[in-house]
């Protein structure tokens, strides 16, 4: 079982790294892998929505939203680091997440999902929400820990002093562990994911 750890700051070794690190630590002692896909500094294109990922399967711009969509099978989860900015996640990680999931759909099924976000004093709990939204229309378990998946400092050395917020990454960590090895178990005693009915989609417009 694998874990995909993306981080949504152009800082590879900041906050937010500071808390995907301690979950990545925490995965690891409760036997499951972990890779940090890092978002960096590149700029990141929205979803144009021009629907070529219908017929191809991929995102027309090949980047790491492409990348990540190609592993998709092997990951068990998916957690979303992000700094805040003006109380929403980075506009990386909403451009990258928009299409991760319009591209990827059905895929992510079944997947244990979980957001964390760093930052200096407040907005955390308002892009907390904004990250969740994202696994919670997909159909993804969401992981939760003791607290709001936050962690505090505007470096990497305060962030480390954050002892709740470190403590809550590795409840958290410890959670999706639990979750996975359930999804797993149940696999293996033919419990599958619930079959859906298909999708019904109403636009509020009538004619």
């Amino acid at each position: 079982m694998k874990a995909l750890l993306v981080n949504g700051s152009p800082n590879a070794n900041g906050c937010t790294f500071t808390a995907l690190s301690e979950i990545a630590n925490t995965l690891a002692k409760e036997g499951i892998e972990s890779e940090i896909l890092q978002i960096g500094k590149k700029a990141v294109a929205g979803c144009i929505a021009c629907g070529k990922c219908r017929d191809t399967g991929k995102c027309i711009f090949d980047d790491s939203v492409n990348e990540a969509i190609s592993k998709i099978d092997s990951f068990c989860a998916l957690v979303v680091g992000s700094p805040v900015y003006y109380g929403a996640p980075s506009g990386q990680v909403c451009a990258f997440l928009d299409r991760l999931f319009f591209v990827g759909r059905a895929k992510w099924h079944g997947k244990i999902g979980a957001g964390v976000v760093s930052c200096r004093r407040g907005g955390a709990t308002a892009a907390f929400d904004r990250l969740n939204k994202y696994f919670l229309m997909n159909n993804m378990p969401v992981a939760p820990s003791c607290y709001w998946n936050q962690i505090h400092g505007n470096t990497a050395d305060e962030a480390r002093q954050d002892a709740e917020g470190l403590m809550t990454m590795r409840v958290l960590a410890q959670n999706i562990a639990w979750l996975a090895k359930s999804i797993e178990n149940a696999k293996t005693n033919n419990i599958s994911l619930p079959t859906y009915e298909p999708r019904i989609f109403t636009n509020f417009i009538r004619q």
